[in-house]
């Protein structure tokens, strides 16, 4: 069972090789094509991935769900493997996503802990042992079959944030959605830039404008203007 490992990057020079040659040397079988979807970065990111031995893409326009939509459309594999650029790849994560297919399960994700020792960062990854949706987030990998992916109409390209909430909650209605009880290693940096707290009342707030079905539009204005964030 083949995987395509989509990546969404905007200016991710300095992770991309990394997460490329993770990718590449767990795949021992070489299963797995790598799809590098950049948003014409100018720091070089689609170079470097080009370099590492990724098939690099680029965006027809910038935005996470765009990206992803157009790396799904070009890939190969029957288990689309949705990876932010940051992330530390689990090293047994083909293995275990064929597993967890073969097992029945359509989509799913990993569990993740973060690259820092701050106490309030472990109260967050271990949220995401549990099948809540406030415990999920484009950071813990998602994977999702090709044929459910393309039944479901992909990711909602209206959502420039939370876009992997939105998809989990379709996902969630017609089948069977996996937390892989392993972990990926998460990227601390937007909370090493602004702070625990300041990032969870940021969560806290597009949380629940999204549940109460706010525009995708003033989701990602709100919660851009109470972060640094790219």
């Amino acid at each position: 069972m083949t995987i395509s490992v989509i990546i969404p990057t905007y200016n991710e020079c300095a992770t991309i090789g990394r997460l490329i040659q993770d990718l590449r040397r767990y795949d021992v079988d070489r299963q797995v094509e790598v799809l590098v979807v950049d948003a014409n970065s100018p720091d070089g990111t689609a170079a470097a991935a080009r370099q590492a031995g990724a098939t690099v893409l680029l965006a027809p326009k910038p935005g996470r769900a765009v990206q992803m939509n157009y790396g799904a459309a070009h890939a190969t594999g029957e288990i689309l493997y949705f990876v932010h650029a940051d992330v530390g790849i689990h090293p047994q994560y083909v293995a275990t996503l064929q597993a967890a297919v073969e097992q029945g399960h359509a989509a799913g994700c990993y569990r993740f802990r973060f690259d820092s020792p701050h106490p309030l960062l472990r109260i967050n990854s271990f949220g995401t042992r549990f099948k809540g949706i406030m415990s999920r987030g484009g950071d813990q990998t998602l994977f999702v079959t090709r044929a459910l992916f393309e039944r479901l109409g992909g990711f909602n390209e209206h959502f420039v944030i939370m876009e992997d909430f939105e998809i989990i909650q379709r996902i969630r209605r017609v089948a069977s959605f996996f937390i892989v009880p392993q972990d990926v290693l998460v990227s601390a940096r937007k909370y090493e830039t602004n702070g625990w707290l300041r990032v969870q009342l940021a969560n806290l707030t597009a949380f629940s404008l999204f549940f109460l079905k706010a525009s995708p539009g003033r989701i990602a204005r709100t919660y851009k203007a109470m972060l640094n964030y790219r």
